[in-house]
């Protein structure tokens, strides 16, 4: 059962929000420099998530930019879980973020589509 009113929030925090990236397309983790970002992925900046940090973001390449759903992960190395916005990606990007996302065994996602 999808909610009207939480897409309607969080597509307003999203525009009404600085999108900082500060892990462009191919760069690497800063930690783990064998995990490539296979898309522009930052925060929103001036938001707080479950970390402490901004609340992630996944910007793709389409060019009719709006929110089209966000990850729901678990970190068992952070010990946390929290949301990922999927933002103006296309649906191959969509299909590699949700790849990359559950292919250590340390973080799994689900996907939740905005309808």
């Amino acid at each position: 059962m999808q909610n009207a009113a939480f897409w309607e929030m969080l597509t307003q925090m999203v525009e009404k929000s600085d999108i900082v990236i500060d892990r462009p397309k191919h760069s690497r983790h800063p930690r783990m420099s064998h995990i490539i970002y296979p898309v522009d992925y930052g925060y929103l900046k001036n938001t707080t998530a479950i970390d402490g940090e901004g609340i992630d973001i996944w910007v793709g390449s389409d060019p009719e930019k709006e929110v089209q759903g966000i990850l729901c992960t678990v970190d068992s190395w952070k010990r946390d879980s929290e949301i990922k916005i999927l933002y103006g990606c296309t649906e191959a990007e969509i299909q590699t973020i949700y790849e990359f996302t559950n292919a250590r065994d340390g973080m799994k996602g689900i996907l939740i589509r905005k309808e």
